[in-house]
């Protein structure tokens, strides 16, 4: 596999990880099937959102594949009321990824991100590489240092 963008920001910051490859499902993007074919844990594979704050901009959440974001918590991380989910189409030109490849590391410009506070129990954790297909494995505080993130409460209480 060649190198992603999300690759090359890692390696320049010498930050360690391992590539882990999975066979894309065109009909099921889901972290559900992609933490199946890497053989990880739901709360060890981590899905990519971009939201976009009402006075803060663009904001990345990085959450558990079976979790779903809560809005509001992600607002009030990023110091704003209100924030919602980037319109699909808009995805590709603000971060340089697509769906199902999106990762935290590596977007065309650098945006406030936050990691789901449940990253900081786990020794690592799995992200987009960048691309369909392929997941980085690396620790969370690595994840953190490589994007200047925050590890916050984002998800609806289970």
């Amino acid at each position: 596999m060649k190198k992603t963008n999300a690759m090359r920001m890692l390696d320049r910051v010498k930050i360690p990880y391992e590539v882990r490859e999975y066979d894309v499902d065109e009909n099921d993007l889901s972290g559900e099937h992609v933490a199946a074919q890497l053989g990880e844990d739901f709360d060890r594979v981590f899905k990519t959102l971009v939201l976009r704050g009402e006075r803060t901009g663009y904001i990345v959440c990085c959450i558990p594949v079976d979790r779903e974001l809560d809005l509001k918590k992600a607002a009030k991380a990023a110091g704003d009321k209100r924030a919602e989910l980037l319109p699909l189409k808009e995805l590709l030109p603000v971060t340089g990824y697509i769906r199902g490849g999106c990762s935290p590391v590596g977007m065309k410009k650098h945006f406030p991100t936050f990691i789901h506070e449940s990253a900081l129990e786990q020794d690592h954790i799995a992200v987009s590489a960048g691309v369909r297909g392929a997941q980085v494995i690396l620790s969370p505080q690595d994840l953190q240092t490589a994007v200047q993130a925050q590890f916050a409460d984002l998800v609806h209480a289970e």
